[in-house]
């Protein structure tokens, strides 16, 4: 795989980190305006980010949460613990 698609998956990476966060924070702070709203913008950038690459690259994710390509592309590498 060329280095951008590993470029990419470590954004990914990073957004999922900071949801990650977020989300333990949130289940104590619920009403906290601004970390709810920081949280929906990385959601956001993480949906971009993913979409773009999946169109380019192959799905992330199984079970009808990502589409796949024809012929069935679910076998291209790399693996994620080729990564």
């Amino acid at each position: 795989m060329p280095d951008e698609f590993y470029q990419w998956m470590k954004q990914l990476q990073e957004i999922d980190f900071v949801l990650v966060e977020l989300t333990l924070y949130l289940d104590t702070h619920p009403e906290d305006y601004d970390s709810i709203k920081q949280f929906n913008e990385f959601a956001e950038k993480g949906m971009r980010l993913r979409q773009k690459i999946e169109k380019k690259y192959g799905p992330l994710m199984q079970y009808g949460q990502s589409y796949s390509g024809y012929p069935w592309n679910w076998d291209d590498p790399p693996w994620p613990w080729q990564m």
